[in-house]
């Protein structure tokens, strides 16, 4: 642990300001152990960067300008899509950070605080096993364009806990949860039992994920004297814009508190 790093604030500016990606992993691993052993306080002296940082590579663009990735087994479409879960992570990694050091101050309970730095922990771990599947593949982070709008929910929700949560992982990281188990099938399909061993981990543990989106959810409803489903459904509705899609992971989503009469009343 550097001398210069003592609070959490310091600790989340650190990672998103490192453009770098797998400098912006070691950090995020050495300041979640850090946070675990006790060793930064919990102050936040300013609130964080309205935008990470990003590498030169790979080149974002729009999400209307990506190319389409083939849904075949050959390896080129096998990277193309391990690279586009590498850029989720990363920019997971970001949105995890960015939670902690944005609504932390708010008094919230200590638990909150764990939880999230926890998350940040997991996708880093993330973003390196799926680098290191790319780099056995003769990919590697950075060789593919991405797509740059995976930030917009994080600047639609700035202003408001319960809409970041809402949002984040319970919209956009419930549908890795639905998308993930046919990617994975397809993956032994196609042989790759590595690939879909890697990705099935990865799922396994996004459930905790979503868990813990939904319990702060429900924390704030609580505060606030609201209706969890209720409240939920008006913030999905005012901030996400690409509508919920079928099907649902309803197994992965109950595994996670998530009950479809959240979902289902608003999914055409």
């Amino acid at each position: 642990m550097t001398s210069s790093i003592s609070c959490l604030g310091e600790a989340a500016t650190a990672v998103l300001t490192t453009a770098a990606p797998l400098e912006k992993v070691r950090l995020t691993r050495l300041h979640a152990a850090a946070w675990r052993d006790g060793l930064l306080s919990p102050a936040v002296p300013a609130p964080p960067p309205d935008r990470p940082a990003r590498p030169d590579r790979p080149e974002l663009k729009l999400p209307r300008d990506m190319p389409k990735r083939g849904r075949g087994g050959s390896a080129q479409n096998r990277i193309a899509l391990l690279h586009a879960l590498a850029h989720i992570e990363l920019n997971a990694i970001d949105l995890a950070w960015d939670i902690v050091a944005r609504f932390a101050p708010l008094g919230l309970p200590k638990g909150f605080t764990d939880d999230w730095i926890q998350v940040a922990d997991d996708e880093a771990r993330h973003f390196q096993m799926l680098e290191s599947r790319l780099n056995a593949l003769g990919s590697s982070y950075g060789d593919l364009p991405a797509h740059d709008g995976l930030w917009q929910a994080a600047t639609e929700t700035a202003h408001d806990l319960a809409a970041r949560l809402a949002v984040v992982p319970m919209v956009l990281e419930a549908r890795g949860l639905d998308v993930t188990p046919d990617t994975v099938r397809r993956l032994r399909d196609f042989g790759d039992a590595e690939s879909a061993d890697l990705l099935q981990t990865i799922h396994d543990e996004e459930i905790s994920h979503v868990a813990a989106g939904r319990r702060w959810f429900v924390h704030l409803c609580a505060e606030r004297g609201a209706e969890p489903v209720a409240l939920w459904q008006e913030l999905v509705g005012r901030h996400f814009r690409g509508g919920l899609k079928r099907p649902f992971n309803t197994t992965s989503r109950q595994l996670a508190g998530f009950g479809p009469e959240y979902y289902e009343p608003i999914t055409p």
